[in-house]
């Protein structure tokens, strides 16, 4: 999740594909393992993505963003006491 500011001069499309292959590069470079694995079908990320704008539900969204990023975590976190089992 991501909440982004731009100016509308901006394609949203452009800013999505540039931010995903700069990620995606970056990835491979530092985890060369993910490419030779070939995991998601030599695809690091999916095809499409959701984008919506942001008005007076701003403090909403972001509490929303914060709140998805700490159930990642502890789902990552129980994944790995899981592993070491």
């Amino acid at each position: 999740h991501l909440i982004v500011r731009m100016p509308p001069s901006l394609s949203v499309s452009e800013y999505v594909g540039f931010v995903k292959g700069r990620t995606a590069i970056r990835l491979f470079a530092k985890f060369p393992y993910l490419r030779k694995k070939k995991l998601w079908g030599n695809h690091f990320w999916e095809r499409g993505y959701f984008v919506d704008s942001v008005g007076a539900n701003e403090d909403i969204i972001r509490r929303y963003v914060r709140h998805q990023d700490k159930v990642e975590k502890e789902e990552q976190e129980r994944q790995m006491s899981l592993e070491m089992q």
